[in-house]
């Protein structure tokens, strides 16, 4: 696809979409991001399709978090990665790549090429990290609503009102 395919304000746009390094399915994690530190997103639970969980991976101490929508702590994950987590990992890969997810959580794998998320984390689990902080988590689980609510509209290629805060790349201060 050339330049000639985008529109203007395509072309304008300053806000850059990374492809997912593979298709994944979003019924198990519908959410993955690496943001503020952490490797984070919501998990479906397997056992309650109301309840879904909020997990999270410290970058460079594996801090890990998780919590149910209603701040409830997680059964599985008492002094280790629950299924949660690994799944949330696991998805992460697919998402982005296993040496982008291993360099932002600053994680040293033996292997190089071979890597996959069973490496990474058996590498995180290999220094025993501790529970962390699941204050993060609210935050998470709005920013994955915000989603939602995008899956809701019609499609259109008009702007939307909401992302106008984005600045073109000829606009002049």
């Amino acid at each position: 696809m050339g330049d000639g395919a985008l529109s203007v304000w395509e072309k304008s746009s300053t806000a850059r979409v990374v492809p997912s390094a593979r298709p994944r399915k979003l019924a198990k994690v519908p959410f993955v991001e690496l943001a503020d530190g952490r490797l984070q997103g919501v998990v479906s639970s397997g056992s309650d399709i109301g309840r879904v969980y909020v997990s999270s991976v410290e970058a460079g101490t594996y801090a890990f978090a998780c919590s149910t929508n209603n701040n409830r702590p997680c059964g599985g994950a008492r002094g280790w990665f629950c299924n949660h987590i690994r799944a949330l990992i696991s998805e992460a890969v697919l998402q982005y790549g296993v040496e982008r997810v291993g360099r932002y959580l600053k994680v040293e794998v033996a292997g190089g090429a071979s890597a996959d998320a069973g490496s990474l984390t058996d590498a995180m689990t290999a220094v025993r990290p501790g529970q962390g902080n699941s204050s993060a988590a609210a935050q998470v689980f709005s920013r994955f609503l915000r989603h939602l609510a995008y899956l809701e509209l019609a499609p259109s290629t008009a702007p939307l009102p909401e992302m106008q805060w984005f600045p073109t790349t000829g606009a002049v201060a």
